[in-house]
This record gives C-alpha cells, structure tokens and sequence, in this order.
C-alpha cells in the first residue's frame, strides 16, 4: 500500500512537470489516487490493532499523510516534518521493545525516518512553497497522464488569436456609422436630465397588476418572471442515500496479557478486578464512560476516547492518554510516569504516594494536575501551554511562559 502511495504520488509529479496547472476541480482529480492510499494505509492500521506489530503500523499510520504535501501551500516541507514528527511517539516505541532484541527493527526504524527526511529536502530544492507545475505545455487533464511527446517534426503552432469582441451596439458594421449615431442619439437622451422622464407614460393603479389581481388572469398566461442570477447557485445533485453507521458491539475482556476495553458508550461502572502485574489495559474509542482498574499491573492506554474517566491503583509502568478529548486520570496509588499526547482537556488527580510522578505532554493543551493537600482537598495547576527558546551562545534553552493578559 505505501509503495502504491508512493507510486500515486510519482505520476502526480510527472504530470506536474510537464503540464500547466488546471482548475481546481481537475486538480481534486489528480490528487484523489494519493488521498485513497493514504486512507487504505490509515484503515489497515485500524483493522490490525491486536498486531505484534501495532506499533509499526501506527508508526506509519501516523506520517503518510504527509504524502498529501501537493496540496499545502505555501509550506510543504513544515507539513512533513510535522506528519513526521507525529510518527516519532511510535518509532521511540519500536527503538524502546527492540533495542536489545532484533536489531532489524531498529534498522527499519532508521530507514522509514530518513524516507521523510529526504522528501523534506526534495521539496525544499524543487517545490519550495508548493507542487511547481510547468509553465509550458497542455494544461493537465483529469486523467493524470502526463502528455506524450510528438512522434515527428515541429510541435503543433500555438492557437490563434480569439475573435474580435462582438459589436454590443447592434449594428454590422464594426467603424460604420450606424453605430455612432446610435450612441449619439444614447448620450443626448442623457443629457436632458430631468427632462428624460417626460416621455414616460403614466399607468394609473386601477391598470398595475400588483394593486389589481383581476388583471393577473386576464390576456392568458403571463410573461415568465425573470429573476437576477442566484449567488453560488448549482445544478441540483441527486441525493445520495445516507451510509449506515455501523456501530461495534462494545468490548471488555482478557486477551492475553491485554485488558481490552473498546467502543464502550456512558458505561459509568466498568471495573477490571483480578489484574496482575504482567497485563496491561488499553481503552480506545469509549465515551462518556468510566473505568475502574484495581490491583497492580504494567501499564495503561487511553486512545481516542472522549469525556472517559480512569481511575486506578497502581501502575509500574506508565499511563498513556492519546488523541483523547476531556478526559479524566484519578491515581489512588503510585505511579511512575504519565504520559499525556494530543490531548485537547484532561485533568490528573494525584495521591500522596504519586507526588513524584514524571508528565510528560506533547500536543496537548488544557492539562491541569491535581495536587493534594492536607486537608485533602485538591489544588489546581496548569500544565504550560506556551514556551520561550533562546539562544544562550552554547545551547538552545526553553522555558515555560505564562500567557500575558
């Protein structure tokens, strides 16, 4: 699927440069192969998620969009660093399981990195601040084939000049004088000024049609009403019957060493009881629903879940919170690490036993940490948002700002 991407992508260039920009219809066309191979690589992923190799395809998932540069004017090498950048929360997963194990994931890892890489310095080199198209030949066609080249002698000439405006005042003759006289006679009207309403007629009330309806029905059917063009008007579209939404059954269960928890909706007493400290939970796609992890296990996945409350005992390892909208972590025990990646809203309450937990955020904004007191009520504190980096003359050096105003 990436090599078909890729491929997609490589007769898009061809196209580009050989063939003039088209209009934007035709150009939705031309990029539409690179969309639907994007979207193949990103629901392989999805249909994959109990793979050994999750990581890997996520990995992927995460940076083929940056195959969509084309379109992402005017700064389209930033596009790819930040899809690559996107991908690094998985590829430092991969480097972490198989640093000490098989050395061909760590050399796969290098290598689908530097893929990224050199792409960011092609785009710099050749499409700086977008796709160049080429300022001669055919404009490109919705087929996406870039023009063949002429089998013999010269190219055809260029097409001639367009004809000549059409004669707007009615007459044959373009410099005759029936033209002229014409606009004389328009322009002393004109002139009267006040005096042009003269020759009107006047039309009493009993003969307007807006004042009498008895004249409506009269003198058989009526003129249709011309009205004035309508503002982004289009020719009706058939409707189309609306896809069903399929909805998965919801999921708690044991596979393995892994609890799942999945497609879960405002289920508010979900509990998982009987852990053990080799098993690990991984939530994805639950709404407003909440879970209750008792005992101590290894580690904790909250992945695109929406309003969903965690709360737990003990974690050896770390808790995870990705691409998850309001959300809540309550830590009854001890924790090590939490982790917090493009997360809009999430609030973590701490124990007296968690004080020393590492947070590490990424992409996230409205994080607030929870810290208890002695009366045992809670206080506050935002996690910053906005950073400063200056050059120090060694180094760079960042620290967090608060937001003036």
């Amino acid at each position: 699927m990436m090599k078909q991407a890729f491929s997609s992508q490589r007769r898009l260039l061809a196209t580009a440069s050989s063939s003039q920009k088209p209009s934007d219809a035709v150009l939705t066309g031309l990029l539409d192969p690179v969309s639907k191979a994007i979207q193949q690589v990103q629901a392989y992923r999805e249909q994959n998620r109990t793979s050994p190799l999750f990581n890997h395809l996520s990995a992927v998932s995460e940076s083929v969009p940056a195959l969509g540069w084309v379109a992402m004017a005017p700064k389209p090498a930033p596009f790819v660093k930040e899809m690559q950048d996107a991908a690094m929360f998985y590829t430092n997963r991969v480097l972490k399981d198989y640093k000490d194990k098989d050395k061909t994931h760590v050399d796969w890892v290098k290598a689908y990195v530097s893929i990224w890489t050199e792409l960011q310095n092609y785009i710099k080199q050749h499409h700086t601040t977008g796709l160049s198209w080429s300022k001669t030949g055919p404009v490109a066609s919705a087929s996406g084939a870039p023009p063949s080249a002429p089998a013999g002698g010269c190219p055809p000439p260029p097409p001639g000049p367009p004809p000549p405006p059409e004669d707007l005042s009615g007459t044959p003759g373009v410099g005759g004088d029936g033209g002229a006289s014409t606009r004389n006679a328009l322009f002393a009207a004109i002139n009267q000024g006040a005096d042009i309403t003269r020759g009107l007629k006047h039309v009493s009330d009993d003969q307007k049609t807006h004042k009498n309806p008895g004249l409506r029905s009269q003198g058989g059917p009526a003129a249709p009403v011309r009205s004035g063009p309508k503002p982004f008007a289009s020719a009706p579209r058939p409707a189309a019957a609306a896809a069903p939404s399929r909805a998965l059954p919801p999921v708690l269960e044991l596979e393995g060493k892994k609890w799942k928890v999945e497609n879960q909706e405002g289920a508010q007493g979900l509990v998982i009881s009987n852990t053990e400290l080799k098993q690990v939970v991984y939530a994805y796609k639950c709404n407003q629903s909440t879970l209750q992890v008792k005992g101590k296990i290894n580690s904790i996945t909250i992945d695109n879940c929406k309003k969903m409350g965690l709360v737990f005992d003990d974690v050896v390892g770390i808790v995870e919170v990705i691409n998850c909208r309001d959300v809540k972590v309550q830590v009854m025990g001890k924790i090590p690490t939490i982790s917090i990646n493009k997360t809009d809203g999430c609030h973590v309450y701490l124990s007296q036993d968690s004080l020393s937990c590492e947070i590490i955020s990424a992409k996230s904004s409205e994080m607030n940490i929870l810290v208890p007191n002695k009366d045992g009520e809670f206080t506050e504190l935002p996690v910053p948002e906005q950073f400063k980096t200056v050059w120090d003359g060694q180094k760079l050096v960042t620290t967090a700002t608060e937001i003036a105003g």
